[in-house]
């Protein structure tokens, strides 16, 4: 049996630490390498990538792994009944021509702050007029949830905000009923087949202020990001494990057979390496 290594970079972020210590209780290796892998590393037949979204592809393409993103206009086609506002994917010059307040952000990365721009004209300078801007109407969440998903299937759960805070010392508590709602509303989402999704992929969704109706906030690349998860017997309702190991998990357990094509060492996310 093949023992997977987890790559984590040289930053030592509390999810990290947070998978490093799960990842040693399984019996797997650790690495920690520097931007520029060692050959002798990139010969590990399991590479598990943890690191942070501006190093991923550069590192991804060391190992020959490819990796996989939602569409950057994923929001903006997502049928009516499950965005419920205005969502448009369009060009910075365009962005910057709209009046009035609008949620901005990158579709598919963080090399700019999202944020609401009263008006858009106020995107950073640096933002070239070409560059893709994901733009929605600005609504309220009373409450969110991430959810990770694999082939359509929500394999664990966990609010992270609610009225806008953070939900860590509240223990990342909800009502059973908060639980039911949320995962009712999810799976009508992936049952539908006009809802495009990778095969692994985390979901965040949200319940309105406005009119307590559900919606989705935006689909995350499942290796990019922060964990934000219960603490141990909270996760998902009913399984008895951290967030850290959840991830890992999800990968090593669920995704094996799904993750890696021989023709071409192109993958999609694994849950394992990050998220958000």
């Amino acid at each position: 049996m093949l023992v997977p290594t987890l790559i984590l970079s040289q930053r030592h972020s509390e999810d990290s630490q947070r998978l490093w210590r799960a990842a040693g209780e399984m019996g797997w290796r650790v690495e920690r390498p520097p931007t520029r892998v060692p050959a002798d590393l990139l010969a590990v037949e399991e590479p598990v990538l943890y690191v942070e979204a501006l190093l991923a592809q550069f590192v991804g393409e060391q190992f020959g792994l490819t990796l996989s993103e939602p569409p950057d206009d994923w929001l903006p086609t997502l049928p009516p009944e499950y965005r419920r506002r205005t969502a448009l994917l369009v060009t910075a010059a365009e962005a910057r021509r709209y009046q009035g307040s609008w949620f901005c952000k990158p579709p598919n990365n963080k090399a700019w702050p999202a944020s609401v721009y009263d008006p858009p004209a106020g995107l950073p300078n640096f933002v070239a007029d070409a560059d893709p801007v994901l733009m929605s109407e600005v609504v309220e969440f009373e409450l969110e949830y991430r959810c990770f998903v694999l082939t359509r299937e929500v394999v664990t759960f966990s609010v992270y905000l609610r009225n806008g805070h953070l939900q860590r010392e509240a223990g990342y508590a909800t009502t059973d009923e908060e639980d039911r709602q949320m995962l009712a509303f999810v799976r009508s989402m992936l049952a539908d087949e006009r809802v495009r999704l990778p095969n692994a992929v985390v979901l965040d969704v949200g319940r309105l202020k406005q009119d307590h109706r559900w919606a989705a906030v935006e689909l995350n690349a499942a290796w990019v990001g922060t964990v934000r998860l219960r603490p141990p017997g909270g996760v998902g309702g009913d399984q008895g494990l951290d967030g850290a190991s959840v991830s890992i998990l999800w990968h090593h357990v669920h995704c094996p057979s799904q993750i890696l094509n021989p023709a071409r060492r192109a993958i999609t996310p694994r849950p394992g390496w990050a998220f958000r």
